[in-house]
């Protein structure tokens, strides 16, 4: 779950992370007030999306008028903003933020997230702040400082130190950044994000460290958890098919293709995705059931696949461990008569019951093509696309 810039800070905030002084309008007029009550001679108005790069796109425009303030959130709020993040779509605006101006002195990057291959929350930080961390990582992987926390003690003031030496901090600015920093770290840690990114993290002219953007997200499996968290969802900033599979405990992920896909398990579907495009198909979405789906959820998730328009085939793949292969043909049939299934549907069944589940299908009356396995699944879901073209 993602949730905005102003709601990010907020929240850091909590934490002893300083950041600067702001509110979030919905109107020009709103806008404006704000600027009047924060005071200055300078303010930055920001569009609030779930998505980076808003500076390139126009969504970010420093003011120094409470009137230029009016007129720039004025022409953000309404607006379809497209970013290399948002697609060719964009988002709509909906809300801007407001903020004092910060005398930028060095901009830096720091962020926390879980390693992989360490098991364990690390803290990245690097120099090259106002960069994507990703072209960093590519052109100047040596400027990247990671900092893994022992689970068992958490983070130590000495490697946050460690981390203030090494962005080239001197004198009050690494008590500043060490504060912020250990901040960081307890708010990862208290809220169960997967990820925090403040960039750029900056120095102002006159020593100050603080976060001059902020990004969050938190792992949908602790927000049990956290009910003030589940408030700050923005649902209009989600995909509406991704948010109805949410609602049903389904892992779905539209993309551009036009093959869909219902598969148990992650690393399954991430396959099937990829033999899918190795045949020269392109799937159209990542949809997990996951090991324990009803009859009733798969027969949602069906659903879900065909109200994307640009599917003209699906494949279901199968392999029955906890899942059994019957309860999936169960659902298929169900689904198939439910919305009269109009474009080619191959079925791949393996595990338990599966004899069951084939004999669900065969007897179904259903013009459903049966596959021995994954390959003979995607040659065959490709074919009929492509036949039916």
């Amino acid at each position: 779950m993602n949730i905005h810039e102003y709601q990010a800070k907020a929240l850091l905030a909590q934490y002893g992370v300083a950041v600067p002084r702001g509110k979030v309008a919905y109107t020009a007029e709103e806008a404006g007030q704000v600027a009047k009550d924060l005071g200055g001679k300078v303010w930055v108005v920001k569009a609030q999306i779930h998505a980076g790069g808003r500076g390139k796109g126009g969504g970010v425009t420093v003011v120094k008028s409470v009137a230029d303030a009016v007129q720039a959130a004025k022409r953000m709020i309404g607006m379809t903003l497209v970013t290399h993040q948002t697609g060719p779509g964009g988002r709509l605006v909906r809300r801007v933020l407001v903020e004092e101006g910060c005398d930028i002195a060095r901009e830096l990057y720091l962020g926390a997230l879980v390693d992989r291959v360490t098991s364990r929350v690390t803290i990245m930080a690097s120099t090259e702040g106002g960069m994507d961390i990703e072209e960093v990582a590519a052109k100047h992987p040596e400027k990247i400082m990671r900092e893994a926390i022992d689970p068992a003690v958490g983070m130590q003031a000495f490697q946050a130190r460690k981390i203030a030496f090494g962005l080239g901090l001197k004198g009050k600015q690494v008590s500043a950044a060490v504060n912020l920093i250990l901040g960081l770290y307890k708010a990862y840690v208290a809220t169960d994000a997967s990820l925090f990114e403040i960039n750029p993290l900056v120095v102002t002219g006159d020593g100050a460290v603080m976060a001059l953007d902020a990004k969050i997200n938190f792992d949908d499996n602790a927000l049990f958890r956290h009910d003030d968290i589940v408030a700050l969802r923005d649902e209009d900033e989600e995909d509406p098919t991704e948010l109805e599979a949410s609602r049903h405990s389904l892992s779905y992920i539209k993309l551009d293709g036009n093959i869909g896909c219902m598969v148990n398990g992650a690393g399954l579907a991430m396959a099937t995705m990829d033999i899918i495009k190795l045949y020269g198909g392109l799937p159209a979405n990542f949809l997990d059931v996951g090991g324990s789906a009803t009859r009733e959820r798969v027969t949602t998730a069906f659903k879900l696949i065909l109200s994307d328009p640009n599917v003209e085939g699906i494949l279901v793949n199968i392999f029955g461990g906890i899942m059994r292969c019957d309860t999936i043909a169960d659902g298929v049939v169900a689904a198939a008569r439910e919305v009269s299934l109009t474009v080619p549907l191959v079925v791949r069944l393996a595990g338990t019951n599966v004899e069951l589940g084939k004999k669900i299908l065969s007897e179904s009356g259903l013009p459903i093509i049966a596959a021995d396995d994954l390959a003979d699944g995607a040659r065959k879901i490709v074919a009929a696309v492509k036949g039916s073209a």
